[in-house]
C-alpha cells in the first residue's frame, strides 16, 4: 500500500513540470560542460588571475540574478511566463558558441554576461510557472524534481567534458564547441513540450510595477525568506572556486570536470528527498541542517591537502545545495501571493545576485592575498553566522502549507 501511494505521488506531478525539468537537464548539461573547464581555461590558457575569475564570475552571476527581477515582474504583469522562459533559454543557447571563439578575457566576459542575462530572463518566470502548475500538496516535490533533473544535467555535462578532453587530447576549444548541441535540444523541447496554464487574473487586478504597494503585499514572511537566502549566498560564493581548489590540490587538467560531476551527483541525490521532506516536515530544521553541511564543506575544502579530501568537500557542498535550493523556492511560493509569484522570485534573486557579487569578489581577493584556506574558512564563518540568525529567529507562522500530503 505505501508503495502504491508513493507511485501515485510521482505520477501526480504534471507532465509540463517533467518537461521543464528535462529542459533544465539539457541546458545545464551544456552550461556545466563549459563551466567545468572555463575557470582553468581563463587561468591556464588566457592567463587570468584568480581575482579576475572572481570578478567575471561574480558580475556574471549577479547579472543573472538582477535581470530576474524585471522578468519576474513582467511575467506577473503580462500574465504569461512561457514567452519569457523561451527568450531566456534561447539567448543562453545563442551564446554557447561565443566561449570556444573567445581569444581573450573580454570575449569570455561578454559570453558569460550574455549567457547569464539569458539565465536571468528565464529564472523567475520558470520558477513561478512551476508554482502555477504544481498541486499545492506537491510543491516541494515539484521543485525538488526540477532541481534534481537540472542537477542530473550538471552531472552529465562535466562527465562528458572528461571523456571529450581525453578523446580530443585536451583540446578545450573543441570540447566547448560540442556544448552547443544540448543547448539547442533544450530550446526545442521547451517550445514543443511545455504548455502554460490559462491566466485567470483579470487585467484590472494587475499590480503596479515596482510600486511600494506591491512590495508591501509580499509580506513579512516572504522578506524573511529573502533575508535568509541572502545570508546563505554570502556564505556560498561561485562554484568556480571549487574547480580552482581541485587544481590547486594537484588534479590533472583532463580530470578537472570531475569536480562538477561530484558536486552535481551529490546535489541530484539530495534535491528530491529534500523536496519530499519540505512537504512533510517543518522546513526550519532542513534549512538549518543544510547550513551545517555547508560549514563542513568549507572546513573540509579549507584544510584539504589531497585531491580525495577536496572531492569530499565538493560532495558536501553539493549536498548542501540539494538540501536548500528547492526548499527556498518552495518557501517563496508558499509565502508570496500567487499573483505576485514572478515578482517574488525576481526580488529574491536580485538580493541573492548582489550578495553573490560581493561574495565572489571577496573570495577572489582572499585567494590571491592569503590562499584558498583563508577563502573557505571565511565562507565557514559566514555560514555559522547565517545558521545562528536562522536559529534565533523563525517567523511565528511556520511555512507549513502543503505539508499534509
Amino acid at each position: 500500500m505505501p508503495q502504491d501511494r508513493h507511485l501515485s505521488t510521482r505520477t501526480a506531478i504534471p507532465r509540463d513540470i517533467w518537461a521543464l525539468g528535462l529542459v533544465s537537464l539539457f541546458m545545464d548539461m551544456s552550461s556545466e560542460l563549459i563551466h567545468s573547464l572555463l575557470p582553468v581555461f581563463m587561468v591556464s590558457v588566457l592567463g587570468a588571475s584568480v581575482f579576475s575569475v572572481g570578478i567575471i564570475e561574480g558580475l556574471a552571476e549577479a547579472t543573472a540574478m538582477v535581470s530576474k527581477v524585471c522578468s519576474g515582474v513582467l511575467s506577473d504583469w503580462w500574465r504569461t511566463r512561457k514567452t519569457l522562459v523561451v527568450i531566456g533559454y534561447g539567448l543562453a543557447a545563442f551564446t554557447k558558441p561565443l566561449f570556444p571563439m573567445a581569444s581573450g578575457l573580454s570575449a569570455v566576459f561578454l559570453a558569460r554576461f550574455l549567457d547569464r542575462i539569458g539565465k536571468g530572463i528565464r529564472g523567475a518566470p520558470r520558477d513561478a510557472l512551476i508554482g502555477d502548475l504544481a498541486p499545492p500538496h506537491l510543491q516541494g516535490r515539484c521543485y525538488g524534481l526540477r532541481q534534481t533533473l537540472d542537477t542530473v544535467g550538471a552531472f552529465i555535462g562535466p562527465l562528458l567534458a572528461v571523456g571529450l578532453m581525453a578523446l580530443l587530447a585536451d583540446d578545450i576549444r573543441m570540447v566547448l564547441w560540442l556544448a552547443v548541441i544540448p543547448a539547442v535540444i533544450a530550446v526545442v523541447l521547451l517550445v514543443v513540450g511545455v504548455n502554460e496554464p490559462v491566466a485567470t487574473q483579470p487585467v484590472s487586478a494587475r499590480h503596479d510595477l515596482f510600486s511600494r504597494k506591491t512590495v508591501s503585499k509580499l509580506g513579512s514572511d516572504y522578506w524573511w525568506v529573502v533575508l535568509v537566502g541572502g545570508m546563505l549566498t554570502l556564505a556560498r560564493f561561485s562554484e568556480a572556486f571549487l574547480v580552482l581548489r581541485a587544481e590547486h590540490a594537484g588534479l590533472a587538467l583532463t580530470y578537472i570536470p570531475l569536480v562538477m560531476v561530484v558536486m552535481s551527483l551529490a546535489y541530484a541525490l539530495s534535491a528530491y528527498p529534500a523536496g519530499v521532506l519540505t512537504d512533510r516536515r517543518d522546513p526550519r530544521w532542513l534549512l538549518a541542517g543544510g547550513l551545517l553541511v555547508l560549514v563542513l564543506a568549507d572546513l573540509t575544502l579549507a584544510l584539504a591537502d589531497r585531491v580525495a579530501v577536496v572531492m569530499a568537500g565538493v560532495a558536501l557542498w553539493g549536498m548542501h545545495m540539494g538540501l536548500t535550493q528547492g526548499l527556498l523556492a518552495t518557501l517563496i511560493t508558499r509565502s508570496a501571493p500567487a499573483e505576485l509569484r514572478g515578482t517574488a522570485f525576481g526580488f529574491f534573486n536580485l538580493v541573492s545576485g548582489l550578495v553573490l557579487l560581493v561574495a565572489s569578489l571577496l573570495a577572489g581577493f582572499l585567494w590571491d592575498q592569503f590562499g584558498p584556506t583563508a577563502t573557505f574558512l571565511t565562507g565557514a564563518g559566514c555560514t555559522i553566522l547565517a545558521w545562528l540568525g536562522l536559529v534565533v529567529h523563525w517567523p511565528r507562522r511556520s511555512h507549513s502549507a502543503g505539508q499534509s500530503s
